[in-house]
């Protein structure tokens, strides 16, 4: 009877745990459908969240996606929707051979990320960390009115002290300089590091703090990915390169291989603004309140013969600008598609986009790096590979340093540079800004690079030798990409 007994309880156990399981797996399936993400990215949470009983519930609660909302400086907003209608025809000025298509690129940015096409006297491709921080020293230093900084790595080491300095001392010299770093980017930026500059006068901020507190659900998930320098908002920056060590060849002699863009001109005044909207959102401000100094955060600035597009995305905005933007350019191509991404994990979308392109003769290749800072990320991508190659993309693995490079160059006419790598996490996930240059001024620059740094990859071909095991891993990986 004893026996008995135990069975039965055993049996009532086993029910009861069946039970909670499944309360507990619909309760996680409503709640992550409900968030209407990708479905192959809602499936993976699903099976990920049923697999791990329990404490899924914690992992979905702090890294799942969440529905973020932020308001807009209202007159920021009603100084870009009173030039988007512009913005084509300027491009048709600057450019007047230029294709349909094109301009139905220029048209599908200023709809998705509400940027006008503007323009730039002057666009400068940087080549490295040290001709970047050479570039930026001068433009500090230059510097009269204000100097805005927005990092996703700002590291407290020598190079992040020798910038810090500079900005304590324009500080000092009545400069105003605002700093916005990722708190998690940028998380050994500690107290006793940033009180000088703050005792300076400089004012420093952090995007979505990682502590519970400010939020009931911090936001671990979505980072300010963006590298913004902004002076006088004439003179701006973005690209690549965050502050850091490990993006600076003087000092660490295989530092990440990377590029930058400075440009001058009324471009200027949308990298500003995006900012602005990034710095009023970190500090919880009314954006009704604009500040009293906008007319010179947004000077006038003369019209120069560049054409540029200021474009961003973030989990605010559902339109996906960055992605919608690559595969419009994409599609685009006539003649060639040269991508170079340190992170390459291809929604289905732009694999499909890619291998048309190669497809219908245009001269498609890929540069990545031969071993990325992700293990994983460095699997899954392979694992496109043999997809790619089969349907005419050829593939260069950089094996020089680690490639940190996100650019695309499109046919003689359409150059897009920025922070957003090719990959889930960039065009679905972080807040991102890139520059498309239209015509051949900076398309030229990038493809030229492209070509030098092909000298240093490695041709990728197609049935390569791997093993049984390195095969397994590359396709588990790639079942991880919508995580990625």
């Amino acid at each position: 009877m004893h026996w008995i007994g135990t069975h039965l309880t055993h049996e009532n156990a086993m029910w009861l745990l069946s039970i909670a399981w499944t309360v507990y797996v619909v309760i996680m399936a409503v709640w992550i459908l409900l968030q209407r993400s990708a479905p192959v990215a809602t499936l993976s949470w699903l099976l990920a969240m049923a697999a791990i009983p329990g404490g899924g519930l914690v992992i979905y609660y702090f890294f799942g996606p969440q529905r973020l909302k932020r308001q807009r400086i209202k007159r920021l907003r009603a100084r870009k929707t009173s030039r988007v209608r512009s913005g084509v025809q300027r491009l048709r000025e600057r450019m007047p051979g230029s294709s349909a298509r094109l301009h139905q690129v220029a048209r599908l940015v200023a709809a998705t990320s509400d940027f006008p096409v503007s323009t730039a006297t002057d666009l400068r491709l940087l080549v490295g960390g040290a001709a970047t921080f050479d570039a930026i020293v001068e433009a500090v230093n230059a510097a009269r009115h204000h100097i805005h900084l927005e990092y996703y790595i700002f590291e407290p080491d020598q190079t992040g002290t020798a910038l810090r300095d500079l900005l304590i001392a324009r500080a000092r010299a009545g400069v105003k300089v605002r700093l916005l770093v990722d708190a998690l980017g940028s998380k050994r930026l500690g107290r006793r590091f940033l009180q000088p500059l703050q005792q300076a006068g400089a004012q420093v901020a952090l995007f979505h703090d990682t502590k519970v507190g400010r939020r009931l659900r911090p936001v671990i998930n979505f980072r300010t990915h963006r590298k913004i320098l902004v002076c006088d908002g004439k003179v701006g920056f973005t690209g690549g390169v965050n502050v850091t060590d490990e993006e600076n060849a003087r000092i660490m002699p295989d530092a990440y291989h990377d590029v930058h863009l400075r440009l001058e001109g009324a471009a200027a005044n949308w990298l500003q603004t995006v900012f602005l909207e990034d710095w009023a959102y970190a500090l919880d401000k009314d954006p009704g309140n604009e500040p009293p100094d906008l007319d010179l955060l947004l000077p006038d600035a003369p019209e120069g013969p560049l054409p540029v597009q200021i474009i961003t995305s973030g989990p605010d905005n559902g339109l996906q600008a960055i992605y919608r933007a690559y595969l419009a350019a994409i599609s685009a191509a006539e003649h060639r598609v040269w991508l170079t991404t340190p992170y390459f994990v291809p929604t289905e979308a732009a694999l499909a986009a890619l291998t048309n392109a190669a497809l219908r003769g245009v001269d498609v290749q890929l540069l990545v790096p031969h071993r990325s800072d992700s293990a994983l990320v460095t699997a899954a991508a392979r694992s496109y590979f043999d997809e790619l190659i089969r349907c005419g993309v050829r593939i260069h693995e950089y094996k020089a340093r680690m490639l940190h490079s996100k650019t695309l160059v499109v046919d003689d006419g359409i150059a897009i540079i920025g922070t957003a790598n090719f990959d889930y996490r960039s065009f679905f996930l972080n807040y991102e800004v890139c520059a498309i240059a239209y015509g051949p001024r900076l398309n030229g620059d990038l493809a030229r690079q492209f070509e030098q740094d092909l000298e240093q990859a490695q041709r990728v071909h197609f049935k390569r030798d791997q093993s049984f095991a390195l095969r397994l891993f590359d396709s588990g990986a790639r079942l991880c990409s919508p995580l990625l």
